[in-house]
């Protein structure tokens, strides 16, 4: 399928004005390109309740922010940002994570974990693993009532979320990952990487600079930031990952949640066709966008409830 035209049209402007690629520039150049995208995203919809808070971590604390729905919660979601380990934060992520709480009746607790390179791997997995652990001490004091919790993230930070849960599979209780197009290796040679490594919104190098940020080399094959590299991915919880037709990372992604299913984790599964990298947060804009996050977030309550239930 081709490209969307939505997103064509973007791409076509963004080469008219000579805009260049996040990994162009420095860190912080990076993250004011980033935020001046917020302008373009539009509001999310409105939830029950949006509230700013700190979490504790080994590091000292982190910002997050806690959005609730209408009514009871029937389960809470971690939510981890995507952005490359580099750029991004809780404001960039507001209008997405607010549809997965209108989708899902979930709580979903957003994290500013700590970014490259000022804080380089493994801090922002530490903060990510530590406000999972918080999140599941506190949640009856957050919500009113102890409910199933998730973790879910988009790029990079869905990679944080599949480290994080595996981490802590032997150590608390996780419903489910909710994944969007996730780094789950630092080969950058598959098909997918030369198909569509130039022209689009992520490039081979700009995963290139964020993972030269995030960790020294010799690290990146450790399964902590390669999961595809873990022997073994049992003990991961139940999944639901969609992946983009026109990314990088379509292939790596794809193939995480083949050898899910081949290590007995049930996976829910799905390509974007005529979507890119990133596409999720442009729901107000694209048709597309805002049925993967409804199903997105139809999937997080299906396993929360199924959860619930289980005696």
């Amino acid at each position: 399928m081709p490209l969307s035209p939505f997103f064509e049209k973007l791409l076509s402007q963004a080469a008219a004005l000579g805009r260049p690629a996040l990994s162009a520039g420095t860190p912080t150049e990076a993250r004011a390109a980033f935020a001046a995208m917020r302008g373009l995203l539009g509001p999310g919809p409105e939830v029950g309740a949006v509230s700013d808070l700190s979490v504790p971590t080994r590091g000292g604390s982190v910002g997050a922010r806690l959005y609730r729905p209408e009514g009871a919660e029937v389960g809470l979601l971690v939510y981890l940002h995507g952005g490359g380990w580099v750029c991004g934060g809780i404001d960039d992520f507001d209008g997405l994570v607010r549809r997965l709480v209108c989708h899902s009746q979930c709580a979903v607790l957003s994290v500013d974990y700590r970014l490259a390179p000022e804080h380089p791997f493994p801090a922002g997995l530490n903060d990510a693993v530590d406000a999972l652990i918080w999140a599941e001490a506190n949640c009856a004091a957050l919500l009113g009532a102890a409910v199933p919790l998730s973790v879910g993230g988009d790029s990079a930070g869905g990679n944080l979320a599949i480290a994080a849960a595996y981490m802590l599979r032997d150590k608390i209780a996780l419903t489910a990952q909710i994944l969007f197009y996730p780094v789950a290796d630092c080969a950058m040679d598959s098909p997918s990487y030369r198909a569509f490594g130039t022209g689009l919104p992520l490039s081979c190098a700009d995963m290139a600079w964020f993972f030269r940020h995030y960790a020294d080399p010799a690290r990146w094959a450790d399964p902590e930031i390669s999961p595809l590299r873990r022997p073994s991915l049992a003990g991961t919880p139940p999944t639901w990952i969609v992946i983009a037709e026109y990314d990088v990372l379509r292939d790596e992604a794809e193939a995480y949640a083949a050898r899910l299913a081949v290590e007995g984790v049930a996976v829910e599964f799905q390509r974007a066709t005529g979507m890119p990298h990133g596409f999720a947060r442009m729901a107000t804009h694209v048709d597309e966008a805002a049925e993967v996050l409804k199903q997105a977030g139809q999937a997080l309550r299906r396993f929360s409830e199924a959860h619930s239930s289980t005696p």
